[in-house]
């Protein structure tokens, strides 16, 4: 009962807490001093900015139509008697309009830069949270989605974020203040027609959203489509070496072409009505700035507003078709960050492993350990993989696993490290349940070499310490035992080698044998070997046995493994079938039974 506590109680503290808006809000807050300079940046941006549309239709009415106004009498207090003609007012007012123009061209590239730097800070945060997530993360998950999935969340999503907090954000603040700005301009010029062009606006932006709603599913469509391509193309670059080997790369490219086409038809599709909606909205603007055009005609006519004023007004709804784009374009972009968010919160809501409390060290003051695995079961889905499955290593021993392919043996590997529960039983160590151990000292403990182990496109250093400070002595004692230390000398960089992504430039055995050292120089507890020695010829697995021995002398191990040559280290053997232990004992006795382990046998003989 207490176990099952134990274990309910890790579940639960698994808890995710999926991204709101507001968490986003609130991780921008963190840099409140940067977004208060981003906000008054924008501020005097506008201020420079708005002012220009205004300044060469004031000189219509005053040099052109030579009717008294506000502007002339001072710049006539401020020029020399020589300066005071029309080229040098319009030439002033150019000059204006440049500095002016510049001043808010400046202002604008520092908000955009503040606002920038607030994206990358919150982007980095949540790529940490999901990167620390990921450490959690059940290995079903990892299995069910693939890592082309998974890793699209932390490029194409997430730089969706980044798109909309920093650049998206940044503009339709800017183009806010300068529409704002600019109504009250046009208040000020005249209060009437400004109404009429302050409540059409609204009414665009409605339509807008309206077509907009219409482009959102595809773009929805078309993210789900380019995360199965990446996720196909990810899978087939890390198999690229064996699949043209086999010489079947052309089925697998011609595989993600057709991927590449379903993507490429759901982006026309998107693409097509979304610049269709951009432009029918566009269109009922410039339709909106015809309407403005023709009323500020007819006010001239039948009011005070001067034709001056008039082409100030004309400038004005021209000044305003950026700003208004800006702010129309916002909903497309709100569609696709929210999609980006929605599927970042799909990865916090993957499925976690069981976080058990460290209650107990079997692994203190103890060379090694015992191993028993305890009426284990488990299963993917409805089929079952192991059934029933009892087995006790003592301290030192070495006891090998033998099988046919797809009898449980590397699920076995998986329930001992705790990437899988079992659905029933348990695992123990020194007679201590795993429950009370927890998995990081566990793992910390033991150590497993796979037939295909994994290898990082970094230095021979890097992939034995994996981050560990070790000196170089230990190093090369690790590699003399996995029979890598002539090779490595060898090389012009020695330890520094740098061996390609998967270890590509050393071969198969040396692949292996590089992952033999680095079980070596971890010092474990118990050490599990699946299928470690499979791709070395006999002699040099014979040799590689020997120089092992002394190493596994007194540690307990479990051997997985088809050649008879590996099985025969062992202090006994289990044969794997249909999920179950069907025979154990030495080699000889299982020979003399003549049951399944003397036919794998006789068949290695022949």
């Amino acid at each position: 009962m207490q176990q099952n506590n134990l274990q309910q109680s890790a579940e639960s503290a698994g808890g995710h807490q999926p991204y709101r808006w507001r968490d986003i809000f609130l991780l921008a807050l963190k840099h409140k001093p940067r977004l208060a300079r981003a906000n008054l940046l924008a501020i005097l941006a506008t201020v420079m900015a708005v002012p220009v549309p205004l300044l060469l239709p004031v000189l219509v009415d005053e040099v052109l139509l030579e009717k008294e106004g506000p502007v002339l009498p001072v710049m006539d207090a401020i020029l020399p008697g020589a300066w005071q003609q029309p080229v040098v007012y319009i030439g002033l007012m150019v000059l204006a309009a440049l500095l002016l123009r510049s001043a808010a061209l400046f202002f604008n590239v520092l908000q955009s830069r503040e606002f920038s730097k607030v994206s990358k800070d919150v982007v980095f945060r949540m790529r940490s949270r999901l990167l620390g997530r990921l450490q959690r993360v059940a290995m079903s998950e990892y299995e069910t989605r693939g890592s082309g999935a998974i890793s699209s969340h932390f490029i194409t999503d997430l730089d969706t974020m980044d798109q909309f907090l920093g650049t998206t954000i940044s503009r339709f603040l800017v183009a806010s203040l300068t529409v704002i700005g600019t109504a009250v301009v046009l208040l000020w010029v005249h209060w009437q027609l400004a109404l009429l062009i302050l409540l059409f606006n609204p009414l665009v932006i409605f339509a807008t959203i309206l077509i907009g709603k219409q482009v959102k599913e595809l773009k929805r469509r078309e993210n789900s489509a380019y995360e199965e391509f990446q996720g196909d193309l990810t899978e087939t670059l890390d198999a690229i070496h064996q699949l043209r080997a086999a010489n079947r790369e052309k089925r697998y490219l011609r595989l993600l072409i057709d991927r590449a086409r379903v993507v490429r038809d759901h982006a026309i599709r998107f693409q097509w009505r979304s610049d269709a909606a951009t432009r029918a909205s566009f269109a009922l603007f410039q339709f909106g700035v015809d309407v403005f055009r023709a009323a500020a005609m007819i006010t001239v006519l039948l009011s005070d507003l001067s034709i001056g004023m008039m082409f100030a007004i004309f400038g004005y709804l021209w000044f305003m078709l950026t700003p208004v784009q800006e702010m129309l374009n916002m909903q497309y972009a709100w569609f696709a960050a929210n999609a980006a968010l929605g599927r970042i919160n799909r990865l916090l809501e993957l499925k976690e492993e069981p976080r058990y409390p460290a209650l107990e060290d079997p692994f203190r003051g103890h060379h090694t350990v015992s191993l028993t695995l305890r009426d284990i079961h488990f299963g993917y889905g409805d089929e079952q993989v192991l059934r029933g499955i009892n087995l006790h290593l003592e301290p030192g021993e070495k006891v090998a696993v033998v099988g046919a392919s797809g009898g449980g043996k590397s699920t076995l590997v998986q329930i001992i490290l705790g990437m899988y529960t079992p659905q029933q039983g348990e695992v123990l160590i020194n007679d201590v349940p795993v429950q009370r151990i927890g998995l990081p000292r566990l793992r910390e403990h033991v150590a497993t070499v796979l037939q295909h182990p994994a290898l990082f496109n970094d230095t021979i250093r890097q992939n034995l310490t994996l981050g560990r400070d070790k000196p170089d002595s230990e190093l090369w004692e690790a590699l003399r035992i996995a029979q890598l230390d002539t090779m490595v000398a060898a090389m012009p960089d020695q330890l520094d080698t740098v061996i390609g992504r998967q270890g590509v430039r050393l071969s198969g055995g040396q692949r292996q044998r590089l992952a033999i050292a680095r079980m070596v120089l971890s010092d474990p507890s118990l050490v599990i070997l699946d299928e470690a020695t499979s791709a070395l010829d006999a002699e040099t697995e014979h040799q590689l046995h020997r120089d092992l021995e002394a190493f596994l002398e007194r540690r307990t191990t479990l051997i997985i493994a088809h050649r008879l040559s590996a099985v025969k280290q062992a202090d006994r053997a289990c044969v794997f079938e249909d999920g179950r232990i069907i025979e154990e004992g030495r080699h000889e006795e299982l020979i003399a039974r003549e049951g399944i382990y003397a036919q794998l046998y006789g068949q290695r003989q022949t």
